[in-house]
């Protein structure tokens, strides 16, 4: 099958070289994660940041996630402690974002991290993103692949709907597994998650033999994630329904809803982690086809459900 999008690259060496090419010429590449697709720019140069923010037109005071391969490299930038090396060792590579403090020294820019005394950090798992990672001597700094406040992508032509071909380069690399951002924990000051994922409090908690707690409301934004409106579709959005008026799509989950022309199922066996790769492009879908408002069934507040929930609330504000 022919490929109808120019500016899209399957996953190969040779399209690597090129991707690797770019970003070491301060360029900006979308690039496959494991969570959702990512707009990447090396983090250690203040001239990619302002393309990222720019081209997301992202506020300015909402941090970006710095993306390594190996800790080696991190040790420039952070400092790290048994905590975190307990966390890395059991979550990572993986959706895991740590919050850690960063050094004087650091090379990052003070644009990536908004000009905070902390760093997001992070160390993918798709091996698309590995590989490149490996073969840069900088990190980057990776936000979703979309304009702020907009729903992430899940795969290579959501980020060609979202940019067109103001992005010359989209490296291809499938579906993302997950299809929902990292979970964030905080390890700078107070230990708690900052922002909900796929790795939840209570195996976070488990891990370290303490109760961790979910941050319910951001006085300062020290992860990307916090904003109030976020991951939204851009239509109207109506949570917890038992029902829904006819002229809505209608969002469910589980058996016991029939198949019909407005009904939109995440998951028929109620697989939360199925329901999580689903969202992202149901809602995608939902706003292709024309609808004005989505109705959506309540989503069991367990597991990835918190992430689910937590990234419906910011859509529906």
């Amino acid at each position: 099958m022919k490929n109808i999008y120019p500016n899209i690259f399957k996953y190969n060496k040779n399209n690597l070289s090129k991707a690797k090419i770019i970003l070491k010429k301060n360029g900006i590449t979308a690039v496959p994660t494991e969570t959702v697709y990512g707009l990447a720019g090396n983090a250690y140069s203040d001239k990619s940041i302002k393309k990222i923010y720019n081209l997301k037109k992202r506020p300015k005071k909402n941090p970006l996630i710095i993306h390594y391969h190996s800790i080696s490299m991190l040790k420039k930038d952070a400092y790290i402690d048994k905590k975190f090396f307990k966390l890395y060792k059991k979550f990572s590579p993986g959706p895991l974002t740590y919050i850690l403090k960063k050094k004087p020294k650091s090379k990052i820019s003070s644009l990536a991290n908004s000009k905070l005394s902390s760093i997001a950090v992070r160390f993918p798992k798709n091996i698309a993103i590995r590989n490149l990672l490996k073969q840069l001597n900088f990190p980057l700094a990776i936000p979703s692949a979309n304009i702020s406040s907009s729903v992430s992508p899940v795969k290579a032509t959501d980020v060609f709907d979202e940019f067109g071909k103001k992005i010359s380069f989209i490296l291809d690399g499938g579906k993302s597994r997950i299809g929902l951002e990292s979970t964030v924990i905080s390890l700078y000051g107070k230990i708690r998650i900052l922002r909900p994922g796929a790795i939840s409090h209570i195996k976070i908690g488990k891990l370290l033999k303490k109760k961790i707690s979910i941050l319910k409301k951001a006085k300062k934004l020290e992860s990307p994630g916090l904003l109030k409106k976020h991951y939204s579709p851009g239509i109207p959005i109506k949570l917890n329904c038992k029902k829904s008026d006819d002229k809505a799509a209608f969002i469910v989950l589980g058996k016991k809803y029939k198949k019909g022309k407005n009904i939109f199922n995440l998951s028929r066996s109620t697989n939360l982690n199925k329901a999580a790769k689903n969202l992202y492009k149901t809602l995608r879908k939902i706003k292709k086809l024309g609808y004005k408002k989505i109705n959506i069934v309540k989503i069991p507040n367990k597991e990835i459900g918190i992430a689910i929930n937590d990234r419906l609330k910011r859509a529906s504000h």
